[in-house]
């Protein structure tokens, strides 16, 4: 009697053991399916049908899709919103007295971003993008680069996908916060979390457009969790709300899945929090550029002592329409953000514009070891010509309609024993050139 207890206890103990672990099984494959699905859903959102598929030699797919069929027109400002081709502006160059140095950039070869610059050795050079080896988008249709589930699976999360992470509304110490000084002018950059910057500054109330030539590079990156640019900001509004369009060249594994360098724009209308993305990953951007592809490699990069590579990267406002037109190269239209996206910058001009660098990452500031993240080359500005990343040419436009040089400026560095900015002339007869970058974690100077 007792045994026949026992083994019927045995029996139940083990029909219950077995029934949980069926649960936990039924429990984990639902989970499971409800991510795939949900993997797929964020997929079908993101990717839009092309007309042609072209894949690129890095192992990238291109999607040329219908124009009017584009990302953009999700957002809900822009369900009506009618494509305006090309600006319809055109500034007059007014270059600073006395200035030998200055000269107009040479004309474009007939090809998207391709802008022919002399460097010490001489030569032309040309900026490209690899994928257009491959193949070209028909008339009618714009490049977009297919986002795959292995760059889905490196997000934290399919919500932020393609978003820089959120700037917060306050912040505790004087460390956190940017603030650089304009004519004896503090201007505050709002909070600088995670960030480390090495930028030139310039404020005022009428910038209707800012550009600059930016050398290309490709600086290590040292976490996945780690990004580093090279760009330009236009902006308006408080420094923990701000408003932001940007563009520039960037290294960042988690978004593109490697360590190339990677043409970029970005926007915001709350400094990061919840709105806005890199490329076209989320709705706002119009492309209008059918060789140009966001979010694609750039090259050939700049090299130390050797041949430097550049591009012009201009972001002007259509006063006739409140476009906000990204250019590149001489002249070539990439696209534009619509008025309807933003709210200060929607009538209004940019009150700030920032020439530079920023390395993303948690161990930044305080936090040791310092990331080995490099900025720019990953040289100091000291090296100049050859060695440091640079912007030459700094231009603004206000209502006058000239592109020239901004009658006051400051230099902003986070972390000078890590990153550096140095604004140099080589005499009162030349027009400055910014330098920036570093290399982040170095000996004793940046542990």
């Amino acid at each position: 009697m007792e045994q026949r207890s026992g083994m019927l206890l045995l029996a139940i103990m083990c029909l219950i053991v077995f029934s949980r672990s069926e649960t936990v099984d039924v429990d984990v494959n639902f989970k499971a399916k409800k991510y795939s699905l949900e993997i797929n859903n964020k997929l079908k959102l993101l990717n839009k049908r092309g007309v042609k598929n072209i894949k690129s030699e890095n192992g990238d797919i291109v999607d040329c899709v219908d124009i009017y069929k584009q990302p953009a027109f999700d957002h809900p400002a822009l369900q009506n919103h009618k494509i305006q081709t090309q600006p319809s502006f055109q500034f007059a160059s007014q270059a600073p007295s006395p200035s030998p140095s200055h000269s107009p950039s040479p004309s474009p070869i007939p090809s998207p971003i391709r802008s022919p610059v002399q460097n010490d050795h001489n030569s032309s050079q040309i900026i490209s993008q690899y994928w257009q080896r491959s193949g070209s988008c028909p008339d009618g249709t714009i490049p977009i680069r297919r986002i795959r589930r292995r760059d889905l699976l490196r997000a934290a999360s399919f919500e932020r996908f393609g978003m820089k992470n959120a700037a917060p509304n306050s912040y505790s110490t004087n460390d956190d916060i940017g603030t650089v000084y304009i004519n004896k002018t503090r201007v505050d950059l709002g909070p600088q979390i995670n960030r480390s910057a090495a930028i030139l500054v310039t404020t005022g109330y009428s910038y209707i457009g800012a550009q600059g030539d930016i050398n290309i590079w490709n600086p290590k990156v040292e976490s996945p969790d780690e990004y580093t640019t090279a760009q330009i900001w236009l902006r308006n509004g408080p420094g923990n709300d701000f408003e932001s369009v940007e563009s520039g060249w960037m290294v960042n594994p988690k978004l593109y899945g490697d360590s190339a360098t990677r043409l970029f724009v970005y926007w915001t209308v709350d400094s990061y929090k919840s709105t806005g993305c890199f490329d076209l990953t989320c709705s706002g951007f119009v492309q209008t550029n059918k060789d140009i592809a966001l979010g694609m490699p750039l090259g050939p990069v700049s090299s130390e002592a050797g041949p430097q590579y550049q591009t012009t990267f201009s972001i002007n406002k259509d006063v006739n329409t409140g476009n906000w037109w990204l250019r590149l190269g001489q002249n070539v239209a990439v696209g534009y953000w619509p008025p309807g996206l933003f709210s200060y910058m929607k009538q209004g001009p940019a009150t700030l514009v920032e020439w530079g660098g920023e390395v993303y990452s948690s161990k930044v500031k305080n936090n040791r070891p310092h990331t080995a993240t490099a900025m720019g080359s990953g040289n100091f500005a000291s090296g100049l010509d050859g060695y440091a990343c640079y912007v030459k040419q700094v231009r603004i436009v206000d209502y006058s309609m000239q592109l020239k040089y901004p009658e006051w400026v400051g230099s902003f560095v986070d972390e000078g024993n890590c990153y550096s900015a140095q604004n140099y002339a080589q005499s009162l007869a030349y027009e400055p050139t910014f330098y920036f970058g570093g290399p982040g974690r170095y000996y004793n100077y940046c542990p």
